[in-house]
């Protein structure tokens, strides 16, 4: 019988450039979740500092929050919980790295991932993890992959980690309902919520693993009436989302039976059919007659 795991998803609402006040409510919400016996916690990206990069203390912000990555370890460490602290933005020289990590209930770092898929306005400002590839990892919970936000929207990235043996893969997000043209909104107000709602199910049915993806939420009063998506869950194939909340600020704990990855694999047979020598996606192969 195969474990299950319990996953605490906190949709935190981080306030603009202040990664004291963003870590102290993070910190709070990760105890609570560890006293309720949670494995994993996982928290929304650019949820220190918020993504307000046109602000002139931005860059400040960000330099700040990078020291918070020893106090997610320790966190870790003394609550015996695993922690994917949402995304931390890193300075390195002129630039800015959106970075996911995976910290173990030891407090050791298991897996690192920068952002590869920048949003069409964050390219002004990050530094994409380009050629790099899509890497899992070992952890308490079984194998694991990184994702961030837009990367959602490239089933590459997934096929990529499922490659590599990833059962779970974490996608730290913020994603807003207005994150499109007045005219593309103007077609569908709820677009992004359809988006958000409709692609992780589909990744967690279509590569046979459990999608934790966890959003930034509005204000805790101002319930649904809020510009951020929310939306967190964890995904599953045969069933769908499990735990998903509302908009606002809010927790959910989720309980993940990876027997679950196991029957979809056996339906499915992604994973087998990846592995078999010399598998691709043979959509280069010509079909005019002449080459089946």
């Amino acid at each position: 019988m195969s474990p299950v795991h319990k996953i605490a998803l906190i949709q935190l609402h981080p306030k603009p450039l202040s990664p004291v006040n963003n870590f102290a409510k993070a910190e709070a919400f990760i105890r609570d979740a560890a006293h309720k016996g949670c494995h994993l916690a996982a928290l929304p990206e650019y949820h220190l500092t918020s993504w307000v990069p046109d602000e002139p203390n931005f860059k400040e912000s960000c330099a700040e929050s990078a020291n918070y990555l020893k106090k997610y370890q320790q966190l870790a460490k003394e609550l015996n919980i695993c922690i994917v602290p949402g995304t931390i933005i890193e300075v390195e020289g002129d630039s800015l790295h959106n970075i996911a990590y995976f910290i173990g209930s030891n407090g050791e770092v298991l897996g690192r991932y920068q952002k590869k898929n920048l949003w069409h306005p964050e390219r002004r400002h990050l530094v994409s993890s380009a050629h790099e590839p899509h890497v899992a990892f070992d952890t308490p919970l079984g194998r694991v992959g990184l994702l961030i936000c837009w990367d959602l929207a490239f089933p590459e990235a997934f096929r990529e980690l499922i490659s590599d043996g990833a059962q779970i893969i974490c996608v730290p997000t913020f994603w807003s309902m207005k994150d499109v043209t007045d005219e593309g909104y103007s077609l569908n107000p709820d677009g992004e919520a359809l988006f958000l709602q409709s692609t992780v199910v589909s990744r967690a049915f279509e590569n046979t693993c459990a999608v934790v993806f966890v959003n930034a939420g509005g204000p805790p009063d101002k319930g649904e009436n809020t510009s951020f998506a929310g939306l967190s869950q964890v995904s599953v194939p045969h069933i769908g989302s499990l735990g998903k909340l509302g908009r606002a600020e809010g927790v959910s704990i989720v309980d993940l039976d990876m027997d679950v990855l196991k029957i979809a694999e056996n339906n499915y047979k992604v994973r087998e059919d990846m592995k078999k020598e010399g598998w691709h996606y043979a959509y280069t192969q010509i079909r005019d007659g002449s080459k089946l």
